[in-house]
């Protein structure tokens, strides 16, 4: 192998390169969010707060989904195209899936009480995972564009940074989702 190929094997591709340098900013946003939660806590108006049960749900959901993904990348470098399609479906719909049981959890706390404008507390609850959901909205967009080149039957490509760079950025959101139910489990 000349010397050349080496080092363009050894360079990371430019896409994922990005891809990394904004889950960077992403993790910052929720470190200095998750920190502001932390300091503001400590003040006398402070409220605390029980999670919904279907945040239970939608994380089981969201971790199924990271693994059908998982699935999907492995059958699409194996060429496996019905297997890589069916399990990007599975994923999508499971994407789908979290954000409406994430829905119907904020309609249980809005039904107690807990709203936007009833205390501090309950508002960086709402920025925190609301963010987190746009997020998720993003990688379902993302996913579907994928899923829609993977039903194509003008272009075969077999390149699989795509396919890649969806992966990464869906387990992201589903780590980034488990540590932001452990954070608002522990630090209420």
């Amino acid at each position: 192998m000349s010397t050349v190929v080496m080092e363009q094997r050894k360079k990371i591709h430019p896409h994922k390169f990005t891809l990394w340098v904004g889950i960077g900013s992403i993790l910052m946003m929720f470190a200095g969010l998750t920190s502001a939660y932390i300091v503001k806590r400590n003040q006398a108006n402070w409220l605390t707060f029980e999670l919904p049960q279907l945040f239970w749900y939608s994380t089981a959901v969201i971790m199924l989904s990271s693994a059908t993904i998982y699935m999907a990348g492995k059958a699409f470098r194996e060429r496996e195209m019905t297997k890589y399609r069916n399990l990007m479906v599975a994923t999508l719909l499971l994407g789908v899936l979290f954000i409406v049981l994430q829905v119907l959890g904020f309609k249980q706390l809005w039904a107690i009480g807990v709203t936007l404008q009833s205390n501090v507390s309950y508002s960086f609850l709402y920025v925190i995972v609301g963010l987190h959901a746009i997020h998720v909205v993003g990688g379902v967009i993302a996913l579907a564009v994928t899923l829609v080149k993977g039903f194509s039957k003008r272009t075969r490509s077999y390149d699989s940074v795509p396919v890649d760079l969806v992966s990464t950025y869906w387990h992201f959101v589903d780590i980034l989702w488990i540590y932001l139910l452990i954070f608002l489990l522990m630090i209420r």
